[in-house]
């Protein structure tokens, strides 16, 4: 049986018990005060108990199966009433099973629990299709920015098929470039992956130490641009994985490197110890960037076409591992362009526990 079914013979049967008990309560609260059957040989004596039962019971029994007839009717509307916003969710979710997320059941009425339901249920298929949207542009990217190594090395090859007379030593050097490309995005879009499975070991780390190894492994880039990376801050410790932590530093402040001003530029990186939480910061000099590009600057494969760019630029995948190690760390990162120039890049982490 149904639900709804289900709904209206609860109903109905609970009406039928409650007119039975009240009928029941009528008849005894009449047999006190009707006479017994002996008083009909009474002249004038007036109805007594066996008049009552011709006249009650016949009256009792119709008014069962009115209470019959109007609990199935009136508990099958019901139920119905009842059971709609169920329907109207149960829709939605053969939608979404189909691939259809833009769907919303928007359900109005009062706040009850259905409301709730549905609400959460929206909630959850706005986030899917977001989640999936940005797993479609992502494989997008991925598998453009794959196919253009292998583009350049089938073009390489084919060049040195149809000249063979071409100098080979130049050939190897630009395919290995071409190949080293190829596997420094595989390893990116690996750790990648690796960060959103959070598949990763805890322990206490400290970022200040973190952004001093970090700092001193990219001092000599740093050098050879004309700038000056500035270290300050007190301990700040969190919990987490020590080798990504350190990637997404790496990556902040390489970031900061070759998307700053050509000389003289500035990088500032500072670790702030909350109550509750850990801040890495890193700031470099650089070109105003609008707030809009700075929005967009975190998602895989976007690099910011107004930023200088280098031999060292990567794959536009920097700050987006960035975005999902702090994620993955339960943290948040947040960007925001400098008033004179450049950009301030904070990631918040919780502290690690006592």
């Amino acid at each position: 049986m149904s639900v709804r079914l289900k709904l209206t013979l609860s109903y109905a049967g609970f009406l039928m018990v409650a007119g039975a008990l009240l009928l029941a309560v009528v008849w005894v609260f009449l047999l006190r005060y009707v006479p017994s059957t002996e008083s009909r040989r009474v002249p004038g004596s007036g109805p007594n108990r066996y008049d009552l039962v011709h006249a009650f019971l016949p009256a009792a029994a119709w008014t069962l199966v009115f209470l019959l007839i109007f609990g199935l009717l009136g508990g099958w509307l019901l139920a119905g009433r009842m059971l709609d916003p169920l329907t109207r969710i149960t829709d939605a979710t053969r939608l979404a099973a189909n691939g259809t997320l833009s769907h919303r059941i928007r359900l109005p009425g009062p706040s009850d629990e259905f409301r709730e339901l549905a609400d959460a249920f929206d909630t959850m298929l706005a986030r899917l299709e977001a989640h999936v949207s940005e797993q479609q542009r992502f494989a997008a990217n991925a598998s453009h920015e794959l196919r253009t190594p292998l583009a350049v090395t089938q073009t390489l090859l084919e060049v040195a098929r149809n000249d063979m007379n071409h100098d080979t030593g130049e050939l190897v050097d630009r395919l290995y470039f071409v190949n080293a490309r190829a596997i420094g995005l595989t390893e990116a879009l690996l750790l990648l992956s690796r960060t959103d499975q959070r598949s990763f070991h805890r322990e206490p780390v400290d970022l200040s130490l973190i952004a001093e190894e970090a700092t001193e492994t990219l001092l000599p880039l740093a050098e050879k641009h004309g700038l000056t990376i500035e270290t300050s801050g007190d301990m700040a410790t969190t919990s987490g994985s020590h080798a990504l932590l350190l990637q997404m530093t790496t990556n902040l402040v390489h970031n900061a490197i070759v998307h700053n001003i050509p000389e003289k530029g500035i990088v500032q990186v500072t670790t702030v110890m909350h109550p509750n939480f850990a801040m890495l910061t890193v700031e470099n000099t650089g070109e105003k960037l609008s707030p809009q590009l700075v929005s967009t600057l975190a998602e895989p494969f976007q690099r910011g076409t107004q930023r200088i760019r280098s031999d060292h630029s990567g794959f536009g995948l920097g700050l987006a591992i960035v975005k999902s190690i702090a994620q993955a760390h339960d943290g948040t990162l947040t960007l925001v362009p400098r008033a004179a120039g450049g950009l301030s890049v904070t990631v918040r982490l919780p502290a690690a526990p006592l």
